[in-house]
């Protein structure tokens, strides 16, 4: 379970700011039928992301290091694995749960070596005080956030981390501002091509107080590879192909008047984004 990139993460309105503003489950769950092209176009993070996510965890002097052995980790609505396949090379220790029956078949696909399970945020089939860290990629605005929290909080050892990641287009940047203009005229419906990242991880007691970061990253794309990426978004998956298509067509109009895309010899250019991620450390169990 993913969603669709938001760009900038600090200036636009979300689509969710906790329960009473939550896409409806369905637009949620819409990714399994673009699977495949979802474990193909979507980007990865980047390591200095999932270095701080981690940070709490992995320091010398955090509990899970003095306990040795490698970190048990969890990547939670985990997709097709693009998030899953970082932690791999991080710990051999890595549980993946995601409730879309066609997005698990491909990350089981993709990551035969790893322990992948259907279940949701708000039911993890994981015992108490199991791992070290949840880590959530471009989900966690589709969860109910106070039950997920509580649900996290249990499988979660004390010390452990909370971290939530999105991707997004870096449209501080002036011709991807101007792309995101193009693309969201006269949008069909709300996200094109903004999501639902929050602004902040639900304030609970099992937490310490939420931090937040930022962090450079990019993509090399072309044009149809362009909208290959934008067909995985929610809001194109619950679109018409009329709404798709007038969509698509602004923005290939728009990126053809562009000098930053497709000037190499093989047709791509580089989509610089940011990538955003909050983190919160389980406090001690009372």
């Amino acid at each position: 379970m993913a969603d669709d990139q938001d760009t900038p993460l600090a200036a636009h309105p979300r689509e969710a700011r906790g329960p009473a503003s939550n896409p409806p489950p369905t637009r949620g769950r819409t990714f399994g039928t673009v699977a495949q092209a979802y474990a193909a176009h979507r980007p990865s993070y980047p390591d200095t992301a999932l270095d701080w996510a981690l940070a709490p965890v992995s320091s010398p002097d955090s509990p899970a290091s003095a306990r040795g052995g490698g970190l048990e980790l969890l990547d939670l609505a985990a997709g097709t694995g693009k998030l899953t396949a970082s932690l791999t090379g991080r710990s051999p220790r890595v549980t993946a749960v995601e409730p879309d029956p066609e997005m698990l078949a491909v990350l089981r696909a993709e990551l035969p070596s790893v322990n992948a399970l259907p279940g949701t945020a708000e039911d993890i089939p994981l015992p108490d005080a199991s791992v070290d860290a949840v880590l959530v990629g471009q989900a966690f605005h589709w969860f109910h956030p106070e039950r997920a929290a509580a649900e996290i909080a249990r499988v979660l050892r004390p010390g452990g981390v909370l971290a939530a990641l999105w991707n997004a287009d870096d449209d501080s940047v002036e011709w991807v501002a101007g792309y995101h203009r193009v693309a969201s005229a006269n949008r069909p419906v709300p996200g094109v091509p903004h999501s639902g990242a929050r602004d902040d991880l639900p304030a609970t007691a099992e937490f310490e107080p939420s931090e937040r970061a930022e962090f450079g990253h990019s993509q090399w794309l072309t044009v149809d590879g362009l909208i290959d990426l934008l067909g995985t978004h929610s809001w194109a998956l619950i679109s018409t192909p009329e709404e798709r298509a007038g969509v698509y067509d602004r923005i290939r109009t728009y990126l053809a008047t562009r000098p930053e895309v497709g000037t190499t010899p093989d047709g791509t250019f580089e989509l610089p984004l940011r990538t955003a991620v909050f983190r919160a450390v389980r406090r001690e169990r009372r």
